[in-house]
């Protein structure tokens, strides 16, 4: 019998406006860029995750 393992998204981008978001403390926080810029995209986007139905929540460990 296996071990099924579900997973969660840690990270995720907007493919309109490229906000990017980190999951952090139990919320989706906008991610730091390496010069310490955020990414927080357009304020009147209506965001479309990266995040799709190619994502596999459950893996077999």
């Amino acid at each position: 019998m296996s071990d099924t393992r579900l997973r969660r998204p840690t990270e995720r981008a907007c493919e309109r406006c490229g906000r990017r978001e980190v999951w952090e403390d139990g919320s989706w926080r906008i991610a730091a860029r390496e010069d310490g810029d955020e990414r927080v995209g357009s304020v009147y986007c209506i965001h479309e995750w990266n995040i799709n139905g190619t994502f596999v929540p459950f893996e077999e460990e």
